[in-house]
């Protein structure tokens, strides 16, 4: 593990902002912002809120934006969709999925590529006092098996961990790997293979991976009792 204690202290006052690196059983944790409640942060989600619902700017040093901007700013990032209260699932967020991605109030991201995470959306995490999770899982085309169990158990185990909630899980595309996990997880919400394999191939389409669905099936969650089997959203 790797603290570094160069990072200047937070505006307000709180926590310093740290990065920690930490590598264990094939898979990397980056907290790349202090994650402490930022009131700046909360009062710019309070103004967008606010603007809306069609209230008045809650700031006075700044005019509310016009609908049209203000619809045109928010672009989710590929195949977003909401995977359970406080659980969102999605393809690799880029710039233009920035706007979109603040309103959901994150405590937490996962990655599931193994690349280094681009700077721009590292600075987007600090900004808004986001932890990285990164899994470094390789997405092979052709793949006769998927990787390590072990790494898949550690990843729904902080899927499902409510203190990291509101969470974001993705991958490349959102297809594949975040499939997997996601699908791993209504295992463990206990819903029925043809359900899983459903949403799974809704997603994947016709790229859809027999691979990746046999590996569903063999996803042994009795390691994981200890998980609640209903998910909720603990506010930021």
């Amino acid at each position: 593990m790797k603290l570094d204690h160069n990072f200047p202290a937070t505006s307000n006052g709180g926590e310093r902002e740290v990065e920690v690196e930490e590598e264990e059983q094939g898979f990397k944790t980056i907290e790349v912002a202090s994650v402490t409640d930022n009131p700046h942060n909360r009062h710019r989600q309070l103004d967008h809120i606010n603007n809306c619902c069609g209230g008045g700017d809650l700031s006075s040093e700044s005019p509310a934006p016009s609908p049209a901007v203000d619809e045109l700013s928010f672009i989710p990032p590929l195949n977003f969709a909401m995977v359970d209260n406080g659980i969102f699932r999605s393809g690799f967020p880029d710039s233009a999925n920035f706007s979109f991605v603040e309103t959901l109030g994150l405590r937490s991201i996962i990655c599931l590529c193994p690349e280094p995470y681009p700077e721009a959306n590292t600075e987007f995490l600090k900004a808004n006092g986001i932890r990285l999770f990164q899994f470094g899982i390789e997405g092979y085309k052709v793949r006769s098996a998927f990787p390590s169990a072990g790494i898949i158990h550690l990843c729904v185990a902080k899927n499902a961990d409510v203190k990291n909630h509101p969470l974001l899980i993705h991958c490349k595309r959102g297809k594949h790997r975040t499939g997997c996990v996601v699908g791993c997880l209504r295992k463990l919400q206990k819903w029925c293979l043809s359900s899983i394999f459903d949403e799974y191939q809704r997603f994947a389409a016709a790229k859809a991976r027999v691979s990746d669905q046999r590996f569903m099936e063999l996803f042994d969650v009795s390691t994981l009792k200890h998980i609640p089997l209903s998910f909720s959203c603990s506010r930021r």
